[in-house]
């Protein structure tokens, strides 16, 4: 995520001080209206997201490897299409002909079909408050993972939330009486997926993306599928035509909250997005309780209590460091001035 915070940085930047010509001005005006879209995709993407264990829940006759091949087929289906519309058949080819490009990808396919099938897993089996915790976790240990693998100097509310973050984890495990392991799974192969794309920075947009991971990932889900047709396990043509429509459907609800969240992030600074990306969690996480009826012993709402406070100091700092930023850049424009 880092280059995309530096790009959001830098157009906050830009509009932050007064416009020097008429042309700045209409800049302005231009961003400032891009602004509202710019919240609505984000909104749309990280709902819909939030609202996935809903979708699960009505396919749960076919189970996680079964939807999750589904998945990767159909959201592949849909891929295609979008490439022939953009006309980006050039670009997928060029991912394919890059050995450095298409091994980054395959990493990233390898960590997002975890990441899916975990997910997937927890809500099936009664476990969606703690998949949703991993979404909740994922933010600190994606910083957590810019210390160690990148190298990056975190700030001293960063610690901060680092550290709350593992004693979280720890009042969970005591209270569970184990690891919660759907969750750190989730949080690891979503934070190692983002650090990988964010190696790959921009030089894949997303729809080239998604559609390389999904046709790497495609033989896997393919032989998937045959394995269970042999098994008679299959019920992607057993269960009716709803059943079947509703599986078709992961497709789009594979690519749209991306193609939403791609809009959301070209319009928004990044602080904003950082903010968006909670709505997801907590709605899981909302659904969990009061619609699919799991249980909140009080040892776990301390638990959870902690994770929001890591994340509440994680927010604080964000917003300071934009603050900042768009503060030296005021200073910078206007020594420039002078």
């Amino acid at each position: 995520m880092t280059e995309t915070q530096n790009a959001a940085a830098s157009a906050t930047a830009a509009s932050a001080s007064p416009p020097a010509s008429p042309a700045g001005t209409s800049a302005r005006s231009a961003s400032a209206g891009r602004a509202p879209a710019g919240l609505l995709f984000g909104i749309g993407a990280y709902g819909l997201w939030g609202l996935l264990p809903l979708y699960f829940v009505l396919l749960a006759a076919a189970g996680p490897v079964e939807i999750v091949a589904d998945r990767v087929l159909f959201a592949l289906i849909v891929c295609l299409v979008l490439i022939t519309a953009t006309r980006s058949w050039r670009n997928l080819a060029a991912v394919f002909r890059s050995g450095r490009m298409f091994g980054a990808l395959a990493l990233a396919a390898a960590l997002i079909g975890v990441n899916w099938l975990t997910y997937t897993y927890g809500v099936l089996t009664g476990q969606a408050i703690e998949a949703s915790l991993g979404y909740f976790i994922n933010p600190i240990v994606s910083v957590l993972l810019g210390v160690l693998v990148l190298k990056e100097r975190l700030r001293p509310l960063q610690w901060a939330a680092v550290g709350v973050g593992g004693i979280a984890v720890a009042v969970l495990s005591v209270a569970h009486g184990q690891l919660p392991w759907i969750a750190l799974v989730l949080a690891l192969s979503f934070g190692f997926y983002g650090l990988v794309k964010n190696r790959i920075g921009g030089a894949v947009d997303a729809v080239t993306s998604l559609s390389a991971e999904t046709a790497i990932l495609a033989p896997v889900a393919l032989g998937a599928v045959v394995w269970l047709a042999a098994t008679g396990s299959l019920t992607l043509l057993t269960e009716g035509p709803t059943h079947f429509w509703l599986l078709a459907a992961s497709g789009i609800i594979t690519a749209v909250p991306l193609l939403f969240f791609g809009a959301a992030a070209r319009r928004l600074p990044m602080t904003t997005v950082g903010l968006l990306q909670y709505i997801a969690p907590m709605t899981q996480f909302t659904l969990a309780v009061t619609v699919l009826g799991e249980h909140m012993p009080p040892e776990r709402w301390v638990g959870f209590g902690i994770v929001w406070l890591a994340l509440a100091i994680l927010t604080v700092d964000m917003l300071l460091s934009a603050r900042r930023r768009r503060t030296s850049a005021r200073a910078a424009k206007a020594l420039a001035a002078r």
